[in-house]
């Protein structure tokens, strides 16, 4: 019996599969297209994104090919000065086309082990107390212990165990895609600044070799959204929008997106579970799609693990819901807002302007920009430090960097004492005895993701939170 089976190989899938997969767990990915798809609909990392890539050891790869952005209140398309004070050691995003991000993950997945299978359609699931099974298109049935759906806002696993999607259809849709213009750059750079002063849901950015990242606002809502764009479309929206399709040519790609915002009831069913666009969609104001899901498997994966190694104290598999499901509810009332930011009517003008002399007052940028790049992310853990339930950002110690010692995906124990303990958790939890001038307390116990499970220096009450979040001790 397979242990786990991914179903959808997209930057969600890939990073549920890997961080699974330093524990040991036996995954398979399904995948339904044959091949990578060329759509780059994400476009980059956010700061909480980069700080996980750092946590797990790969942030050189993504640095490599990417440029790094500061641009603070990404919110509704009002741009301000990066803030200052933001919680974190990485303040910047990473601009990655999403198939580059895909290809570095998957590339990831595999040197972990991580068994990738293309061309696999789910079209039947069933579960029962001691696994599930999947049935693909071409009559395989396949046995795994769970199954976690990471197949995009129209997944088939989400459908298949019945859970409920609710929330707003779309009401207005814009057209996507790169292609080559035959323009002059700056006469396209003039005329993208003259139609964004009204719609801000416009731009010809330019991706070198002489493409485009082309975005128009289509006439309508498609009765059809399955239905192809066409490129004789989205000339004559360019056209009808600004005056002029800059001469595009040879598209590379061609997509459309809605405003439409859903969220699953819940994110499991017994021994399936929901991550990224299976459990939420929303517009892709602020960049932050990709960037969800990707959070998403990084707080599933050591949790899914724990429970098929056996360790898993009770609930811990719950807390995914109960952690991530109000992430995603708060990121589709963003986006919500956002849109209506963009809007073109008289109203919407007024409170833009409105929103953007707000956040020139740096709290109000440094919230705005905590919020899009997920930083400010507190999960509710009770009463206790102001630390508790945060994800602990980088910090230098006497002995390198805290993130250096987190890429095996395991609990750490951060002892500024020397007089703590994790007998009987060391097979989950590592100890490190270090200082930091960047860190005014006794000790930390951080999760495999990150966030700050403990604070203090009482032996007895560390104890206590090892085992509610690492399950019971061993002889």
């Amino acid at each position: 019996m397979i242990d786990v089976i991914v179903v959808g190989g997209g930057p969600t899938g890939l990073m549920l599969s890997a961080e699974l997969r330093l524990a040991d767990v036996r995954v398979v990915v399904l995948e339904k297209l044959t091949a990578p798809t060329a759509e780059s609909r994400g476009q980059g990392l956010h700061a909480r994104s980069v700080e996980m890539m750092d946590q797990r050891g790969l942030l050189e790869r993504f640095a490599e090919v990417s440029k790094q952005f500061q641009v603070g209140g990404l919110f509704g398309g009002i741009m301000k000065a990066w803030p200052e004070r933001l919680d974190t050691a990485h303040p910047y995003g990473l601009a990655t086309p999403q198939p580059v991000t895909e290809r570095l993950l998957n590339e990831r997945a595999l040197e972990l082990g991580t068994e990738i299978r293309r061309g696999c359609e789910v079209v039947g699931l069933s579960q029962d107390e001691d696994g599930v099974t999947v049935e693909l298109a071409d009559g395989e049935q396949l046995r795994a212990r769970y199954v976690v759906g990471c197949d995009g806002g129209r997944s088939a696993v989400r459908k298949l165990i019945g859970v409920d999607f609710p929330g707003e259809p779309a009401k207005v849709e814009t057209l996507l895609g790169v292609m080559e213009l035959t323009e002059d750059p700056e006469t396209v750079a003039a005329v993208t600044a003259e139609v964004n002063k009204t719609q801000l849901r416009f731009g010809a950015i330019p991706m070198g070799d002489g493409t485009y990242r082309v975005i128009v606002p289509a006439e309508g809502v498609a009765e059809d959204r399955t239905a192809p764009t066409t490129f004789e479309e989205f000339k004559q929206r360019l056209r009808a929008v600004s005056g002029t399709d800059f001469g595009v040519h040879s598209p590379r790609w061609l997509s459309r997106f809605g405003d439409a915002t859903r969220q699953a009831e819940c994110y499991r069913a017994g021994r399936v579970l929901l991550a990224g666009d299976a459990a939420h969609i929303h517009p892709p104001t602020g960049g932050q799609g990709m960037n969800l899901g990707v959070q998403d498997a990084f707080n599933l994966g050591w949790k899914l693990a724990a429970e098929v190694n056996g360790w898993a104290p009770e609930g811990l598999l719950d807390s995914y819901h109960a952690e991530r499901h109000p992430v995603g509810a708060r990121v589709l009332e963003n986006t919500r807002a956002q849109i209506t930011l963009m809007g073109t009517d008289p109203g919407a003008t007024a409170l833009r302007e409105l929103f953007s002399k707000l956040m020139d007052f740096e709290d109000v940028n440094r919230y705005v920009t905590g919020m899009i790049t997920a930083v400010e992310i507190r999960y509710d853990f009770g009463e206790g430090h102001e630390l508790l339930g945060l994800r602990m950002r980088d910090v230098e110690l006497k002995r390198g960097r805290l993130y250096e010692l987190m890429h095996g995906g395991r609990g750490l124990l951060l002892d500024q004492t020397g007089r703590l303990s994790v007998e009987g958790w060391a097979d989950r939890v590592d100890h490190v005895v270090d200082v930091s001038e960047e860190l005014d307390v006794p000790a930390v116990l951080l999760r495999p993701d990150g966030h700050v499970a403990w604070v203090g220096d009482d032996q007895q009450d560390l104890s206590g939170k090892l085992a509610k979040w690492f399950g019971a001790a061993t002889a």
